[in-house]
């Protein structure tokens, strides 16, 4: 529920208000604005009807949340959220670009594939200590000790790091090391790990499921922000259809709808969107070009010997083109570069 205060309600009301919600069991909200206060109210119906908060005389207007997911919602938070990591403001005005390769291989992999994205202008560094594969036999990471190169690369090069976390056990350790973690895609509906990133302090970058409806996955943020943690970057990997020329399809969809029900901001990852190298810089400036607040790509110093998505990661020039290719688009829609 949203409960809109008259202009001239002042503080004493609102924290009456709040305590009276929050007397009920219910989750109280407080947003101060500019012009007036807007209250929220989460929990039982039933509950909320008992209040009766339409009645009181400092009470403008009493709405319902409409969408299932309250927290994420513009109907609670008509502002954008602008999500920092390290130095980097994801979802404000300028468009923010995260790379790095799939995976910490080993020190020397790192350290290039860094330098390179830093080079071509990446503001934050990605990769995997820990890596969700399909198959057993594949390589799943070097778990603490690649969270430790990790640090030390993005320290080395000046860059914020954002790696996943794929056990609710790790998160502790993640977070010691990562400066925002990620959820992967096949993780998006695990809800204790929800809830332990939630707790964690950390940004969070939440992947879409695989096959995840987009209201599946607005409610898994709310999870998040459920357990206090505001700090949530969208990332929209691309879905599992029918098709198979491409690893996924890259649902750019998406992108108009969620800037357009949530305060939230939202990243692409053209890279898993496609799979393919060849596809990662036109999509990439078609993220752009939507309305997207960053993206997310995969850059590798030696592709051809990845021990992980080899065939998706752009080589260090192929990086420093689409930068160069990506500037006029993001200008073109006012979203320079960060």
């Amino acid at each position: 529920m949203i409960i809109v205060l008259r202009p001239e309600a002042g503080a004493d009301v609102a924290n009456e208000l709040l305590e009276r919600i929050a007397d009920k069991g219910l989750k109280p909200l407080h947003m101060p604005g500019a012009e007036r206060v807007v209250l929220g109210a989460l929990g039982d119906e039933r509950a909320l009807a008992e209040l009766s908060l339409d009645s009181h005389p400092m009470v403008e207007a009493v709405k319902p949340i409409l969408a299932p997911y309250k927290l994420v919602s513009r109907e609670l938070h008509p502002h954008d959220t602008v999500v920092r990591v390290g130095p980097l403001a994801i979802g404000g005005r300028e468009l923010a670009v995260i790379a790095g390769p799939c995976a910490v291989e080993s020190r020397e992999q790192m350290l290039a594939s860094a330098q390179a994205a830093a080079a071509g202008g990446a503001k934050a560094l990605r990769a995997g200590a820990y890596k969700p594969r399909t198959s057993p036999y594949g390589f799943s990471g070097h778990g603490p000790e690649g969270l430790r190169i990790l640090r030390e690369v993005g320290d080395e090069v000046g860059l914020p790091v954002i790696t996943e976390v794929m056990d609710s056990a790790d998160v502790a350790i993640v977070a010691e090391h990562a400066d925002a973690l990620q959820i992967g895609a096949r993780n998006m509906q695990n809800f204790t790990l929800l809830r332990a990133v939630g707790r964690a302090g950390r940004p969070v970058l939440l992947k879409r499921g695989m096959s995840a409806r987009l209201e599946e996955w607005l409610l898994a943020a709310e999870y998040l922000l459920a357990e206090g943690n505001d700090q949530v970057i969208l990332c929209e990997r691309g879905i599992r259809t029918f098709e198979t020329a491409t690893r996924n399809t890259l649902d750019l969809n998406a992108i108009p709808y969620i800037k357009q029900r949530t305060h939230l901001p939202v990243v692409v990852d053209p890279s898993h969107g496609t799979g393919v190298r060849d596809f990662v810089t036109p999509m990439a400036l078609a993220a752009a070009a939507c309305g997207a607040d960053g993206l997310l790509v995969e850059v590798h110093n030696d592709p051809a010997r990845a021990l992980s998505d080899g065939a998706q990661s752009l080589y260090p020039d192929g990086f420093a083109s689409l930068m160069r290719q990506l500037r006029p688009v993001a200008e073109a829609v006012g979203r320079p570069l960060a």
